[in-house]
């Protein structure tokens, strides 16, 4: 069997499809109607490529901006894959021509493949990366058994190539199907549930303890500064880290949540004791699955353990939906509040992808990714030893 850098030679193309193939466009020229019907196809979701969401975050997120694409499209010029990229360079200062997953804030960067031409969606996608001049792509943050790995693992295998997994972890999440409270008891135990219920009554002394849920647009708004206010007067907001402590990224989540929202696909929680917010959260929604973003807590109220109570809330919620099957924590490996909670586990991990058989250019990439992650590695240690 050929590889990918070979297909074209040997299957000349017509001109439509030579046109298709090009070089990465950039994000924002992609056909917006067309990535939305493609989300609604795709083989495996992913709320942070839908397009509200990615294209916000290439506009201004810091750090994020001015995102490309790897573009597929069959023969009606219909889109049936979709990988945001950037430049090996640019994402890592690594002068070796490959291609990386463009980070949509989020920690996914599993593609959008047409459920309908996955194995054809994947093999354009390769092919159009090393027309481009590239010599791997580099994954990260994707599903490692996801329905859109496993397509471009079948793709890479026809064609005589291996993909390598550069490092990996467990991430949580939550199976929906069951009811919430049978979920928790068997995730919690008895014991942690009742001194949660304890620490919830406490609260109640500072007023009426409330979960909300916002949907509408105009609900949105007001519920997003809130969370905005919550996540920056907290530890993220002594670090500088919090999303309104930088113009563009308080930019792409003012953008990013009201446009989902107006399609149904984002949702932010809150709970209140009172008239006072202590937690909120930003839940994406794609398809059936719902992505956990980010929390924020009045860390005045800790001792009462506001972030877990919101996510107990968040459990029922999505267990009654039944449009939701699962959710994805996003979180950290070992995430200490989300882990007992959310018992279901995923490896997520990142993946290079040679694009042309026995390339001694990719040797030098995965060299460098290695050295790399080992740098990085000490760098953390150092961080850790620190902060103690």
């Amino acid at each position: 069997m050929v590889d990918i850098a070979h297909q074209a030679a040997i299957n000349p193309a017509s001109a439509r499809d030579v046109a298709m193939a090009r070089a990465p466009v950039p994000l924002a020229a992609v056909d917006a109607g067309q990535w939305r019907a493609l989300a609604q196809r795709a083989i495996e979701p992913n709320g942070y490529y839908l397009p509200a969401w990615a294209l916000a975050v290439s506009a201004t997120a810091r750090s994020r901006t001015d995102a490309s694409a790897l573009a597929a499209h069959d023969p009606s010029a219909r889109l049936i894959g979709l990988m945001p990229v950037v430049s090996l360079w640019r994402a890592l200062k690594i002068p070796l021509p490959a291609l990386v997953s463009a980070h949509p804030y989020g920690t996914l960067c599993s593609p959008l493949l047409d459920r309908d031409a996955p194995l054809e969606a994947a093999k354009r996608l390769l092919q159009q990366a090393c027309e481009a001049g590239a010599h791997a792509l580099v994954l990260t943050d994707v599903a490692l058994d996801g329905a859109a790995m496993a397509s471009l693992e079948q793709v890479l295998k026809r064609d005589g190539l291996t993909p390598t997994i550069l490092s990996s972890y467990l991430r949580a999440s939550l199976d929906a199907t069951p009811d919430g409270e049978t979920l928790l008891r068997e995730a919690l135990g008895a014991k942690k549930l009742k001194e949660l219920r304890r620490q919830r009554h406490r609260l109640e002394e500072h007023g009426p303890v409330a979960f909300d849920v916002a949907r509408s647009p105009d609900e949105i708004a007001p519920a997003l500064e809130t969370f905005l206010q919550l996540e920056a007067s907290g530890w993220k907001g002594k670090r500088g880290t919090a999303l309104v402590q930088h113009a563009g990224d308080a930019t792409f989540i003012r953008r990013a949540v009201p446009a989902l929202a107006e399609s149904g696909q984002c949702e932010i929680v809150t709970l209140r004791a009172g008239m006072i917010p202590v937690a909120a959260g930003i839940v994406p929604r794609h398809q059936d699955r719902a992505f956990f973003f980010k929390l924020g807590i009045d860390e005045r109220f800790a001792r009462y353990s506001p972030g877990v109570q919101l996510t107990l809330d968040l459990t029922r919620h999505l267990c009654a939906d039944p449009a939701i099957a699962s959710a994805d924590s996003t979180a950290s490996a070992d995430h200490p509040m989300i882990n007992p909670i959310w018992r279901r586990r995923f490896a997520i991990g990142d993946v290079l992808i040679p694009l042309r058989r026995n390339d001694p250019v990719v040797a030098l990439i995965h060299a460098a990714l290695v050295g790399l992650n080992v740098a990085h590695d000490a760098a953390r240690r150092v961080v850790r030893l620190l902060r103690k």
